[in-house]
Formats: structure tokens, C-alpha cells, sequence
């Protein structure tokens, strides 16, 4: 099975507002980076995004190290909270709704078809792939504000 590191990061313009993801693949030597942005959405969303768009992009069932500074992604993951809103048909255990239910539905589905560690790192605190993470989303919250609509691209497309 291919060992892939993903990195991902989501910005927004306002919560919710202009948002922008930035993806890194990496397999051995080759990297792949990907970003897009959406006129309106928020700041979560486009953290998960980034995660969805780097697990779809890959080919094939893959061990992954997925990196991401998003406390939210990664709780929700790693402490099965996204789980338990499913398993409640998108309900919280305080009985409020879980927000962004079509984005955990995706999530979810890929993550039954590859095989994912997360690993939490410090937003803005010098992380090379991060940074670069973070201006991929910036720029794709620029674009999209810009055209008024959602798009995806691959950086050098």
C-alpha cells in the first residue's frame, strides 16, 4: 500500500465569508498541490475541503498521514465525534444539529477507503508545509471572492 502525507489547510475572509483550501500530496519525491475557494462559506469548511480534496485526489486505497492545524477536523475524526453525529442522524449529544453533515458524509466515506493518521499542527508557527498550505487557501479565498463562484485547481495547471 502507497504512503502518501497530505497536508491541508482552510482560510475564510470573514466566518462565513470568501474561503480558500490548500492541499499538499506528497509520495516519495513527487508533490502535488491543489486549491479552490468558495464566495461564501466558512473557515471550517474549507478545512474540511482540504481534506476531502486530497483524499480524493488519490487513485487507489492508500496508508495516509494526513497533517492539518484544525482542531475541528481532527477531534472530530480522532475522538469519533463524527461518528456519533451520524449515528444520531446528525445530531450532537446536546441535541443541537451538527453542522456541515454533507462535508462529514464525504469525509467519512473516504476515510472507510483508506487507511488515515492525523496529526494536528500549530497554524502560523513556521511549519513549512502549513504555510504553504495557508497560501494556497488565502489565494484560493482571493480567487473565489474575485469570481464570485466555487472552482478547484492543481497548482501548474
Amino acid at each position: 500500500m502507497k504512503k502518501i502525507e497530505i497536508f491541508t489547510d482552510g482560510a475564510c475572509s470573514g466566518n462565513p465569508g470568501p474561503g480558500g483550501y490548500g492541499t499538499i500530496l506528497r509520495f516519495n519525491d513527487i508533490t502535488k498541490e491543489l486549491y479552490g475557494g468558495d464566495p461564501k462559506t466558512t473557515n471550517n469548511r474549507m478545512e474540511m475541503m482540504a481534506v476531502i480534496k486530497g483524499l480524493q485526489a488519490l487513485k487507489e486505497s492508500c496508508e495516509i498521514t494526513l497533517y492539518s492545524d484544525s482542531q475541528y477536523v481532527i477531534n472530530a475524526i480522532t475522538k469519533g465525534w463524527a461518528e456519533g453525529w451520524k449515528k444520531r442522524g446528525w445530531v450532537k449529544s446536546d441535541k443541537k444539529p451538527a453542522l456541515n453533515s454533507d462535508l462529514w458524509e464525504i469525509i467519512l466515506q473516504l476515510l472507510a477507503v483508506h487507511k488515515v493518521s492525523f496529526v494536528w499542527v500549530k497554524g502560523h508557527a513556521g511549519h513549512p508545509e502549513n504555510e504553504r498550505c495557508d497560501h494556497l487557501a488565502v489565494t484560493g479565498s482571493q480567487e473565489a471572492k474575485k469570481l464570485g463562484k466555487c472552482f478547484d485547481k492543481v497548482v501548474g495547471e
